[in-house]
């Protein structure tokens, strides 16, 4: 497990005002990315980056741990994000997956500016099931003359964990489950409990006449089955308590046609 040592690092740079460094005003992506990366090079793990499109980010080479990078501007849109390649889980190709959310200044005076805030959170706490496998199709014979294809690209609108808890905005927290306990160096702020839904999308059909896209769902057979997840600071960080809000999937953020709410 690279998880601690990573997190580790990464709050030590917080704390010793490691800048985030963009090339431009246009690098409305990769900033964030390239500041982590610079802490997996100062741990001295071996690892891989991927593509642009490629999941997750980095891969650990003498490890079965990849992270999955998402910057978020402050104030802005925080509470959700589009994961266009993938959607959020623990567990992927053999390897567990980490996703790491920075918060940075929306309108820095510059092109060097501080990470507000950081989670790091096993990806089971933002999807705990591991058996979906994206793909994207095609149906062809659309238009007049059924010369043109329909592409179905998939887009998962995902809530953060600043949507889905109290106490880590302007803190530096670790979310692992239960029986993970990362080290003598953590303290635990905080017991998270996540229950499974009553029912589950298996599918979803779309009317190109009326515009209309309905989702199919059965029963959940795990429904109500609690996952429980603990929440980590290094000692000598603040003891802020985090705990799970009282939310819904309407007030994630979405409305029922699937575009956000502002935010």
């Amino acid at each position: 497990m690279t998880v601690a040592a990573i997190f580790h690092r990464c709050v030590e740079a917080v704390r010793q005002g490691l800048l985030i460094e963009r090339e431009s005003s246009r690098d409305k992506e990769f900033h964030f990315q390239d500041w982590f990366k610079r802490r997996l090079v100062e741990t001295g793990v071996n690892f891989d980056q991927g593509g642009r499109n490629s999941y997750p980010d980095f891969t650990m080479v003498q490890f079965t741990d990849g992270y999955e990078i998402k910057g978020l501007a402050y104030p802005g849109r925080d509470a959700s994000f589009d994961s266009n390649s993938q959607v959020p889980t623990g567990m992927c190709n053999g390897r567990t997956i980490y996703y790491v959310f920075g918060r940075y200044p929306k309108k820095p005076d510059g092109n060097a500016y501080p990470v507000l805030d950081l989670v790091v959170c096993h990806g089971d706490f933002l999807n705990v099931a591991h058996e979906y496998e994206h793909e994207n199709k095609s149906v062809k014979g659309f238009g007049s003359y059924g010369d043109i294809l329909i592409r179905d690209r998939k887009m998962y609108v995902v809530p953060t964990p600043f949507r889905l808890v109290d106490g880590v905005a302007h803190h530096q927290t670790l979310i692992l489950p239960m029986e993970i306990r990362p080290g003598e160096d953590f303290l635990s702020v905080g017991t998270l409990k996540r229950a499974e839904a009553p029912r589950m999308v298996v599918g979803y059909s779309f009317d190109l006449q009326t515009n209309l896209l309905a989702p199919r769902t059965v029963p959940n057979p795990g429904a109500g089955k609690e996952h429980v997840f603990r929440a980590w600071r290094l000692k000598g960080s603040d003891t802020a308590l985090v705990t799970m809000r009282d939310i819904d999937s309407v007030r994630l953020g979405l409305n029922a046609d699937g575009k956000r709410r502002n935010e």
